[in-house]
């Protein structure tokens, strides 16, 4: 039997819940207006969710790209000031080694200043100070005011916000299926939970394309042709401790393992940078493992020994031809509907700034005339997005002294309490909330483990709770293992082996789970 079809009214429906489609959400709704956003997956299941946490000061592009320089420049310091709960302000080097273009380091300083980035030239001893990690054939450092951002807590706080503002919504698990389109504009659009099969029909006034790698072809579902994107992937790996005070970039022009960015308790190393056809299967791989680790450990030799608990990768949408970073803000006009917008390209440091070309548009469109206020209206800090923080669950946990609450992940120490009141905000309607949507919304499975021992934990409280009563539970628990699993399988050697043999014990041996193959792409940590 054919399932009813529901239908939802909003004013703007965005698509793509990334940090970019949840930045135009809260901007949209500090105008007054009332917004719907959509996601295939969850919040930040795209490049939002697969990349370094880099907050950018612009000194990687001042060669390459100085208009993209100067905007990362400018729009990190707006982020520190107006979000400095989303962010660890750890300052950053660039450093050259032996071997490096002496002339690309030499000009470094200029070009920084030429756009607007502070700098400050350091000798290799003041440089091993502030990082002893660093290699011993470094020749020449550079301090910048890098910063490490957490995307997730970014995310759920703009969403957080536009809800009290306006009470726009968000759905999860919502896959866009094509376009009604009348009289030049879109009417309505067709989407279904791929889960379930539920269909849902949402109309309109305006609607947003928001979906980073996405794009082109979301585009091209209403007619639109102008949206050309060429789709990067990046490769990045994570440490079992951070190993850095601060960012750390190789001083040459951009390639493979060249970053290391703190990640709270943790470092990311990356990224590679290879062109793929779609955004859609794009897992990690020994290949590209090995290429970041070997030319990182000129950078950071004790990356050598160092344990890797994950590798995870991502698409970047880059405009094609462009040879850089910058965003496009795409109107259609004379190519497609007239209450269509695309947003892409760009980069998460500079999300505000994309988010605010793209309201400004559509609230013109809607004859709105309030101004942007993002630039100076600080992001509120969310309870939905705090447990996202390193160290806040534990922290928490002590101060309430409630030993009745048990630790269900004790890699990074989250609680019942914490998983409970996730699963009240991540639930898609009468749908519970599976472990995945938990753990991009706290450290539930990003400790040394990687879901070992707290994926079986949190299953069987959520059954204890009447969240899952069915076999439902054990599939949940079985998709977010798999997940876990294909982020491990490429960084399978010393310490993290006998890690891996025993999460295979477990959920073989417990829960009857097999580990097929699979893409372990997406969302980082």
């Amino acid at each position: 039997m054919a399932m009813a079809e529901r239908t939802l009214e909003t004013e703007v429906l965005i698509i793509g819940a990334g940090v970019t489609g949840s930045g135009v959400m809260r901007d949209l709704a500090l105008r007054g207006i009332h917004c719907l956003l959509i996601d295939q997956g969850d919040i930040d299941a795209g490049a939002s969710g697969a990349n370094h946490g880099l907050l950018h000061s612009g000194g990687r592009y001042v060669v390459s790209d100085p208009a993209t320089a100067a905007e990362c420049r400018r729009e990190g310091e707006l982020l520190k000031r107006l979000a400095p709960h989303c962010v660890d302000d750890c300052g950053g080097l660039f450093v050259a080694f032996e071997g490096d273009d002496p002339d690309y380091a030499a000009g470094f300083g200029a070009r920084c200043r030429d756009a607007g980035i502070p700098c400050r030239p350091l000798t290799p001893a003041q440089a091993r100070e502030r990082e002893p990690a660093l290699g011993e054939r470094l020749v020449s450092a550079w301090a910048v005011p890098d910063a490490s951002v957490d995307p997730f807590r970014l995310t759920l706080c703009n969403l957080a916000h536009a809800r009290a503002l306006t009470g726009s919504g968000y759905l999860p698990h919502t896959r866009l299926e094509g376009f009604d389109l009348r009289h030049g504009a879109i009417h309505s659009v067709l989407c279904r939970d791929p889960r379930s099969g539920e269909p849902l029909r949402i109309r309109a006034r305006q609607v947003v394309n928001a979906t980073g790698a996405w794009a082109m072809a979301v585009a091209r579902m209403a007619g639109c042709r102008g949206v050309r994107l060429d789709c990067v992937k990046g490769t990045l790996l994570i440490t079992a401790s951070r190993l850095t005070h601060g960012v750390v970039n190789r001083l040459r022009p951009p390639a493979d393992g060249d970053i290391l960015v703190p990640g709270g308790s943790v470092s990311l190393l990356g990224t590679t940078s290879d062109r793929v056809d779609s955004p859609d299967a794009a897992p990690p791989t020994v290949a590209e493992v090995d290429r970041n680790l070997a030319e990182a450990v000129t950078m950071v030799p004790a990356l050598a020994d160092a344990r890797f608990i994950r590798a995870f990768s991502g698409v970047r949408p880059v405009l094609a031809g462009s040879g850089g970073r910058g965003f496009h803000l795409f109107d259609h006009d004379g190519d497609g509907p007239s209450n269509l917008a695309t947003i892409t390209g760009g980069k998460l440091t500079t999300f505000r700034l994309m988010a605010q070309r793209t309201a400004d548009l559509v609230a013109r469109r809607l004859g709105v005339d309030a101004p942007c206020r993002t630039a100076d209206e600080p992001l509120p800090e969310a309870e939905a997005g705090r447990w996202t923080e390193p160290g806040y669950a534990p922290r928490r946990w002590y101060a309430r002294g409630d030993t009745a609450d048990p630790i269900l992940c004790e890699c990074e120490m989250v609680p019942a309490s914490a998983v409970d009141a996730i699963g009240r905000q991540a639930g898609n309607g009468d749908a519970p909330p599976d472990l995945r949507a938990i753990g991009v919304r706290s450290r539930v499975g990003k400790g040394s483990c990687q879901g070992a021992f707290c994926s079986i934990r949190v299953t069987a409280h959520l059954y204890d709770r009447g969240v899952y009563r069915d076999r439902d539970g054990l599939a949940r628990a079985r998709e977010f293992v798999e997940h876990r699993f294909r982020g491990v399988r490429p960084v399978l050697w010393g310490a993290q082996m006998p890690q891996a043999e025993l999460a295979e014990a477990l959920h073989r041996g417990l829960m009857g789970l097999d580990l097929p193959d699979g893409d372990g792409n997406g969302e980082e940590g």
